[in-house]
């Protein structure tokens, strides 16, 4: 079972990449309020829509779903697809968390993704850019490894 760290002073995790599976997201992130149990169910079925393409290679949740506030809004989420990923050839309902604003607008959260070639210094890199914060601080992420 994934060990979290506490959250710092601003309620954020530590910097840093934590892995865990979808389970252990939602059992320590999305069950204390009704709020957190309606985002949870939102981040399942985005996660289940990025794995049916077949072409998921890292799913990222960063915000303030991961944090201490008591009542996120939503939950943000980076993917990295891989090279081959074709938003255009994906038919499936799958094809709304490849459109910001469709995500936005329909699922309530917000997707964004790239594929892993575009990762111009690198996944690592990439990753970092996510651990920042609105106001520049940097805070920790969780990495979705596997599933259930």
């Amino acid at each position: 079972m994934q060990q979290w760290p506490n959250f710092d002073s601003n309620g954020d995790l530590p910097v840093g990449i934590y892995r865990a599976t979808l389970s252990e997201v939602i059992a320590h992130f999305g069950t204390s309020t009704l709020q957190r149990r309606l985002v949870a169910q939102r981040l399942v079925r985005i996660y289940t829509l990025a794995r049916s393409t077949g072409q998921l290679a890292r799913f990222i949740i960063f915000g303030s779903f991961v944090t201490a506030k008591r009542e996120p809004n939503d939950v943000d989420i980076f993917l990295l697809m891989e090279d081959a990923f074709d938003a255009q050839q994906v038919e499936s309902e799958a094809a709304i968390i490849f459109d910001h604003v469709a995500a936005q607008q329909y699922e309530g959260e917000s997707v964004f993704w790239i594929r892993r070639m575009a990762a111009i210094d690198g996944e690592e890199t990439a990753l970092q850019y996510w651990q920042r914060t609105r106001e520049q601080t940097k805070r920790g992420i969780v990495e979705v490894r596997g599933h259930d």
